[in-house]
């Protein structure tokens, strides 16, 4: 049973860009195709971020250990739109105009934040491997602990973006600082007993 957990994982976590890809497909991005693209893949990341860090709550609270093998999984998606989210912006957006997008790191606050974000996702990707495991060893878990950074700067770059309701940003803040809170909370009491 275990075994079908994985690639259904999986496929569920590329629906996302099959359903991006239709609508390319069958032009019903809306009015503003480049921004749907943009919002739509950089929503996904922050949602895979959530899910990542989700993880390791859900394996305390059910004590089982079966999320704890999709956490890479999971990790890895949310790289993966993130990489889609950043490059739908440097090629679609500003059609790789590296001298307007360096100007825009440096002088719009949300995009040097989402951008920071992205290259911190770069090292956890690159040793998501059990090989880099064994390499790392205890650093290893001192480096994944850039995920709590990563999913701050994420949330504050949508805060960043949205000029007027921001609920749904606030509420990924909400639901990212609950779970970093159980963390806390959780070693806390472990320490204790």
């Amino acid at each position: 049973m275990r075994k079908i957990y994985k690639p259904s994982l999986f496929f569920l976590s590329l629906i996302p860009l099959i359903v991006i890809i239709y609508k390319t497909f069958t032009n019903n991005l809306g009015p503003e195709p480049i921004k749907e693209i943009t919002h739509h893949t950089g929503e996904w990341a922050l949602l895979f971020i959530v899910f990542t860090l989700a993880m390791s709550p859900l394996k305390k609270i059910t004590n089982l250990n079966i999320w704890i093998s999709f956490r890479r999984m999971l990790g890895l998606f949310a790289f993966f739109y993130a990489s889609l989210h950043l490059m739908t912006y440097v090629g679609l957006d500003y059609r790789f105009d590296l001298e307007n997008i360096s100007k825009d790191i440096l002088t719009k606050k949300f995009i040097f934040i989402g951008f920071a974000a992205w290259l911190l996702l770069v090292p956890l990707a690159v040793t998501s491997s059990k090989k880099m495991m064994g390499i790392l060893k205890h650093n290893w878990k001192k480096l994944h602990r850039l995920t709590y950074v990563i999913a701050i700067f994420a949330v504050v770059h949508f805060i960043w973006l949205v000029k007027r309701d921001l609920t749904e940003p606030l509420i990924y803040l909400f639901i990212i600082l609950a779970l970093l809170a159980f963390r806390i909370n959780f070693k806390s009491s472990s320490k204790v007993s």
